[in-house]
Order: C-alpha cells, then sequence, then structure tokens
C-alpha cells in the first residue's frame, strides 16, 4: 500500500462527501452573496492589479467558451458528476479522492446555477463574481482548477489510482483479466 492509499473505504467516502459539502456550501453561499451585494457589472477592487469583485451571469465555461450551447456544457457537467462517483468508489487513494472531489464539487455547483436559473432546457447562466483581470469565475472554478492541476500532478508522477493499477493503464483487474 502507498503512502497515499487509506485502507478504509468509509474514511475516502467521509473525505469525498465531506469535501464536496464544503466546497458546495462555499461556492453556493458566496454566489448568493455576490448577487445580494454587487451591481451587475459593477466592480469592486480587492487586492489592485489583482482581484476585484464583479457580477456577471455566464452562459457558457471558461473564458466564455460554448455560450450558445449552455444545455451541452449543463449535460457534460451531469456526466462528468455521474463519472466522477463511478470513479471514487474505485480508487484506494485518499489524495486521487481528493481530486475526484473538488471535480465534482465544481462540476456540480456551476450546474446547479444552470438548472436553477434556466429560463427553458438547462440554459441557465453561472454566477461569477471573482475577477482576476483576464476572466470572472466563482469558487466552483476555482475547486475545478485546482482538481484539474492536481489529477495531472497525480499522472505525472505516477501516482497510483488504485493499488489494483492505474487509471487507464490496463493493469486494473477487470482489464487484466480478459
Amino acid at each position: 500500500m502507498s503512502q497515499f492509499s487509506s485502507g478504509r473505504p468509509q474514511r475516502r467516502a467521509a473525505v469525498f462527501a465531506c469535501l464536496s459539502v464544503v466546497v458546495l456550501v462555499a461556492d453556493q453561499a458566496t454566489k448568493i452573496w455576490a448577487q445580494r451585494a454587487l451591481g451587475h457589472g459593477e466592480s469592486v477592487r480587492v487586492i489592485p492589479g489583482l482581484l476585484s469583485l464583479t457580477l456577471v451571469r455566464n452562459p457558457g465555461a471558461t473564458l466564455g467558451m460554448g455560450s450558445s450551447r449552455t444545455w451541452l456544457i449543463a449535460v457534460l457537467a451531469i456526466l462528468a458528476c455521474v463519472a466522477i462517483v463511478a470513479l471514487v468508489v474505485r480508487t484506494d487513494s485518499m489524495i486521487w479522492t481528493v481530486a475526484l472531489a473538488l471535480g465534482f464539487s465544481g462540476a456540480l455547483g456551476n450546474l446547479i446555477d444552470r438548472i436553477a436559473y434556466a429560463t427553458g432546457f438547462m440554459d441557465g447562466k453561472v454566477v461569477d463574481f471573482l475577477d482576476y483581470g483576464w476572466s470572472v469565475g466563482n469558487v466552483a472554478d476555482i475547486a475545478l482548477m485546482v482538481a484539474g492541476v492536481l489529477i495531472v500532478i497525480l499522472v505525472v508522477l505516477a501516482i497510483p489510482f488504485s493499488s489494483r493499477g492505474h487509471v487507464g493503464d490496463g493493469s486494473s483487474p477487470e482489464v487484466a483479466g480478459r
């Protein structure tokens, strides 16, 4: 068992659930606060040249991509959440569990906006308010970015997804036994 493994599935499940809930609550609470405290398009400097608070509603994904296909982004988020849950039950690595929890809560946080603020089929806009000057995002976006960076690091460092094998290397018992 590696230094990143945890022999107790219940502990990993608890970490996944707790981290997901904490990030999701932080995301939704800060979005509610931003909608109440900030006027649309109004900008409040927090750290000059680095961070402002600017309320925008983003129909697309990162950097506004896909804004004409909001429903497709929502469907992809649903599929991502389902896939992440399927993966989290297969890992025995705590660090992979953390990465998956961040990805899950980030995807779900923005999906909630797409559904809650929809006027048609999953066409709602995501509430963004953390303005970095080159992009405006939210807590869910931060969770998604951290998850993505963490997953890249785990793959580059060859940190096992499971003691049964790495993700996608064909060495898991399900694939190797065929």
